[in-house]
């Protein structure tokens, strides 16, 4: 052989030993879905196109915690569920609420976050504060969410539904409905934002968590153990409080 040809064997075999470390040497990929238009949970950056918000700083720390790199995939509310059971992603974090419904095609991590649904009107509204005051009423709700459940329930209501949450506020800014039910801390991200607008006493109690498929049960374990890890360091804590 010549020599020439050793040396260009030699560097070959080299590059593929580096690059089979790399792999080998390389974290699990967490691939995570979520709807990134529900601040301050998730949303992007209009400038950047950054994904933001108080569930992708959570799952990025559950995820250094379980030693995994996360990729967040931004689908439509009402495609996550499906996209998770067709292997799209791995889990999803998306201020899901756990309802037994749900539960019956996904499992959940540990809960994660404490919410609940409010009425959100126009702040000169006087004749909307309670569940019972929206009977026979048009009710704009983000569909597919606890606030579409509840509003579906409600005597004589008639509901419409949005894909994205600030299109249902939006309804009740421009005088189309009267009301709308959302998620207390998106009704309060935005009412900072629009004084137009105003929320009344939380009507429901519910518990967010991390969606993952039932058969995927070392993830279900690993997603656990990272969050009780990050709230045992304080870093649940320190999160938490950048956003709310």
């Amino acid at each position: 052989m010549k020599k020439s040809s050793l040396i260009f064997g030699l560097c070959i075999t080299l590059v593929f030993m580096i690059g089979a470390s790399t792999i080998v040497g390389a974290k699990p990929l967490l691939k995570v879905g979520t709807s990134a238009d529900f601040p301050p949970f998730e949303f992007q950056d209009e400038k950047t196109g950054a994904y933001l918000g108080f569930d992708i700083d959570l799952i990025n720390a559950i995820g250094k915690a379980a030693d995994m790199e996360v990729q967040i995939v931004n689908t439509a509310w009402d495609g996550l569920i499906p996209g998770l059971l067709t292997g799209n992603f791995d889990c999803i974090i998306s201020a899901m609420t756990i309802t037994e419904e749900r539960l019956k095609a996904v499992a959940f991590s540990d809960p994660y976050f404490s919410s609940s649904q409010v009425i959100v009107t126009k702040v000169d509204d006087t004749a909307i504060k309670t569940v019972e005051d929206l009977q026979g009423k048009q009710i704009a709700v983000q569909i597919g969410t606890t606030g579409d459940l509840e509003a579906s329930e409600i005597e004589g209501a008639t509901v419409k539904r949005f894909n994205l949450a600030p299109d249902a506020i939006q309804e009740v800014r421009n005088g189309s409905v009267p009301a709308c039910i959302i998620d207390l801390a998106v009704a309060e991200e935005i009412a900072k934002e629009y004084k137009d607008i105003k929320f009344g006493e939380p009507i429901t109690t519910e518990s967010y968590g991390i969606a993952i498929r039932k058969n995927n049960t070392e993830l279900i374990q690993k997603i656990n153990d990272g969050l009780a890890s990050i709230k045992a360091s304080g870093e649940y804590d320190e999160i938490h409080a950048d956003w709310f």
